[in-house]
């Protein structure tokens, strides 16, 4: 019988991006994680399979603080994959790795806790075209799914349908829903402050526009279950009903 002789193919390496959470802590840390529990507690499942970058460039810490940092975090369920901003002496095998350059991105997702069971199960949608000189808009002919995610970094996004409670639409542009918006809306997620969002019958989750944003408990009552515009002022989020 002769021997058959076989090479091993080689380990394949592939680039590719993806859409992390950037948390930017603030000194003192014992207050900025209380104000992180006040959030977090609106909804269990607040960063359920978000992953996190924690930036801490500008603060005046030592390593042993930052280990406390990210073993606090990790006992709230929040998962560091990535430390941007800190001295290479603070860093070790026993910290996430450094990270840099990272484009802007938006926040949080607040899911229902209810929900947290099916966005643990959720399929998540990238919606992006080809390189392109001109913003390219985006049209998703089709409701989107308690779970559901799409993310378009490149230009406007329009929903022909609704936005279920647990989904999200993201955009670096705005964000035009065509029916009623009940889960996260996030515009303007690359750094455009002048994006806005609009939606046929208001009753979202969470809404946020160049990375400042609004929960449930802060929006107007009266704006619920109208057609409205949101955009941003300053650092402020101003809603209005339209006619």
């Amino acid at each position: 019988m002769n021997d058959v002789l076989t090479q091993s193919r080689p380990i394949r390496l592939k680039g590719r991006s993806f859409l992390a959470l950037a948390l930017t802590p603030e000194l003192p840390f014992e207050d900025w994680l209380v104000q992180l529990d006040a959030l977090a507690s609106r909804s269990a499942g607040f960063f359920l399979r978000r992953p996190i970058v924690l930036d801490v460039q500008g603060l005046e810490i030592d390593r042993s603080q930052l280990r406390d940092l990210v073993n606090q975090l990790g006992a709230r369920n929040v998962r560091v994959m990535g430390i941007e901003g800190a001295r290479s002496s603070m860093l070790g095998p026993d910290l996430p790795p450094p990270m840099q350059d990272g484009r802007a991105a938006s926040d949080v997702e607040l899911p229902n806790g209810e929900e947290t069971e099916k966005v643990a199960a959720a399929e998540s949608v990238v919606v992006s075209g080809p390189p392109t000189k001109a913003t390219p808009s985006i049209v998703v002919n089709q409701p989107v799914r308690s779970g559901q995610s799409f993310f378009h970094p490149d230009g406007d996004m329009t929903i022909v349908g609704s936005v279920a409670s647990g989904a999200e639409v993201v955009s670096g542009g705005s964000i035009h829903v065509y029916g009623a918006l009940r889960g996260r809306a996030m515009a303007g997620t690359t750094g455009n402050a002048s994006a806005r969002i609009f939606c046929r019958k208001f009753e979202a989750e969470l809404i946020a526009i160049d990375g400042f944003y609004q929960t449930a408990e802060d929006m107007d009552p009266r704006l619920r279950g109208r057609a409205v515009q949101i955009w941003l002022e300053g650092e402020t989020l101003r809603a209005e009903a339209l006619s």
